[in-house]
């Protein structure tokens, strides 16, 4: 797990300080940051991009839109998982208003700094943006009342772990609802690390059903997936294409690979 989050922890910071620099940067879960990429383009609508830095916006290496699965009302309590550059956490803080509280985890400095500078240019004020890791969450027991995350969760080397921690922070009835990279049944080898040179996030992603029995192995209830975005293997092979790289037969790829909404809801305490 080491290795992985030393891996992890290094590209994210790479972006980070690319961000604020002339020139392409490169993610995650989006390989161009560009509005018509099929990984990162369209997910946020005209009115989110114009409440937030354009930084913020550049920042973003998810693979969906967290803040719109779910309705968030005044004095919530949001907690982001690898919160990144934070542009779902001020989304969030403003629609939980100044009564409610939004928090970013994210376990990379340069990512971290880039968040808080964002805040400030958004000037908002009941966001916080916290140091650690999303499989031991700095956060008290049943402190928070949505949980989100945007492409993230699939990148931890111990998902029981982030699942279990998300659960424990979670005040009863508190609600589950991100974003991830899915895949739906075997696919080969050779597929599946061509198009995580693609969609980076696509190397540790869960199957529908790994995800949906690692929530009730952690105590949730009502859980479900709902495809949203299909990775096609014509968009990975135009990417290898342009870039001038050789690969494979990528066929296989076709409809197993998906961005996904999950959501869940921790029991109410009897």
């Amino acid at each position: 797990m080491t290795d992985i989050r030393a891996v992890v922890q290094e590209r994210y910071g790479k972006f980070a300080a690319s961000v604020e620099q002339p020139g392409p940067t490169s993610g995650c879960c989006g390989t161009t940051g560009c509005c018509d990429d099929p990984i990162t383009g369209g997910l946020y609508s005209p009115e989110e991009i114009g409440a937030i830095p354009p930084e913020a916006l550049q920042a973003s290496l998810g693979c969906g839109n967290p803040t719109a699965l779910i309705d968030l009302a005044p004095g919530q309590v949001v907690l982001d998982l690898g919160s990144g550059g934070g542009i779902d956490v001020l989304l969030s803080a403003r629609r939980v208003g100044p009564t409610g509280k939004a928090y970013g985890l994210d376990m990379t400095g340069d990512m971290l700094a880039l968040a808080r500078r964002n805040q400030a240019r958004a000037g908002i004020t009941n966001a916080e943006f916290l140091e650690g890791t999303i499989e031991a969450i700095p956060l008290p027991d049943a402190s928070v009342d949505v949980i989100i995350s945007n492409c993230v969760i699939n990148l931890s080397a111990d998902k029981p772990r982030v699942l279990h921690e998300a659960f424990r922070v979670l005040k009863p009835g508190g609600r589950f609802a991100v974003s991830d990279v899915l895949v739906r049944g075997d696919v080969p080898a050779d597929v599946r690390h061509n198009m995580g040179l693609w969609v980076g996030c696509i190397a540790g992603a869960l199957t529908e059903d790994e995800y949906i029995g690692g929530l009730r192995a952690a105590g949730f209830e009502e859980v479900s997936v709902e495809p949203w975005r299909e990775y096609a293997a014509a968009d990975a092979e135009a990417y290898f294409r342009d870039a001038g790289q050789a690969v494979g037969d990528l066929t296989a790829a076709d409809g197993r690979f998906f961005s996904g909404f999950v959501r869940a809801r921790k029991p109410l305490a009897r």
